[in-house]
């Protein structure tokens, strides 16, 4: 497993981040056969939330035994710097850890919840006062949508923040906006050395309104081995990537990390000529949903 260098943090971190969404309703033995089947593959960055169901119980069994050998992340969605400071102290005694590698504000996709983090009494201030307190090392911050991109933008003007996690993948990349505005947080991250890391590398686009959802994530994900490559070859290829987060289904975990194992073995041609030749590839936000 590939490991690169997780920005200003120095931590070398797998290019697989584990993407805990995929614990959020699954019993005790299949969290702890997933993450253990992610540390016998080299994975050693573990990304979670608060709001992800039961996912930060699941792991805490297992991840306190092997808290020195890993990098533990996780996240609270809460906007006031009261809620978001009884969030942190709650993922600590599920996770069972004294401290946390990275804490990051959640689903800032839009610079109206930019704002309400980074406001006298927002959830920005819980987590400064929480890195003095000592048990949380760095802080970062996430977004989904369209908007992502531009809103960590200025983010980074308001904080230097350790981390962003934002959407990408090979359709989104492909709208101009996305990618004028990602091209811009990508050369701006590195000015500051803050490590951009993704989601959403496989997902295909939203579920159809009548289709059966065959996996747990809330958009349709790829699932053939050979497009899975290409996404994940896609994303790892990125300059300035240092890694992406699995989606959130366990059954999709494996393809993934073999794919990650793999990378190299695909040319970016072959892979755009897989990723191009894919039909009704959307957006999991929905519109814009033509490829440019």
């Amino acid at each position: 497993m590939e490991k690169r260098r997780i920005g200003r943090l120095g931590y070398e971190s797998s290019v697989v981040m584990f993407g805990a969404a995929s614990l959020g309703k699954v019993t005790q033995e299949e969290a702890d056969d997933s993450i253990t089947y992610a540390l016998q593959h080299g994975v050693n960055h573990f990304d979670t939330a608060a709001s992800y169901g039961d996912a930060e119980l699941r792991m805490g069994p297992l991840i306190s035994k092997v808290r020195k050998d890993i990098f533990l992340a996780t996240k609270t969605g809460e906007r006031t710097k009261a809620k978001a400071k009884e969030q942190i102290y709650r993922s600590l005694e599920l996770l069972k850890t004294d401290q946390l590698d990275l804490l990051q504000l959640h689903a800032v996709g839009t610079l109206e919840e930019l704002d309400k983090c980074t406001e006298k009494g927002g959830s920005l201030e819980a987590a400064l006062e929480a890195k003095d307190e000592g048990i949380v090392k760095a802080i970062g911050i996430t977004g989904h949508g369209h908007l992502a991109p531009a809103a960590h933008l200025e983010a980074l003007r308001r904080y230097p923040f350790d981390t962003v996690l934002l959407p990408l993948n090979y359709h989104l990349y492909s709208l101009p906006d996305y990618r004028e505005a990602f091209d811009r947080l990508i050369e701006e991250a590195g000015k500051q050395d803050v490590a951009v890391r993704v989601i959403k590398a496989i997902a295909k686009g939203p579920w159809g309104q009548d289709q059966q959802r065959s996996y747990a994530t809330w958009y349709e994900p790829f699932d053939n081995q050979q497009i899975i490559d290409a996404c994940v070859h896609f994303v790892l290829s990125f300059p300035g990537v240092a890694g992406f987060a699995t989606a959130g289904d366990i059954h999709l975990f494996p393809k993934i990390v073999d794919a990650a194992e793999r990378f190299g073995s695909m040319t970016d041609d072959e892979a755009k000529r897989i990723l191009s030749g894919i039909s009704e590839y959307k957006s999991p936000f929905g519109a814009p949903t033509s490829i440019s």
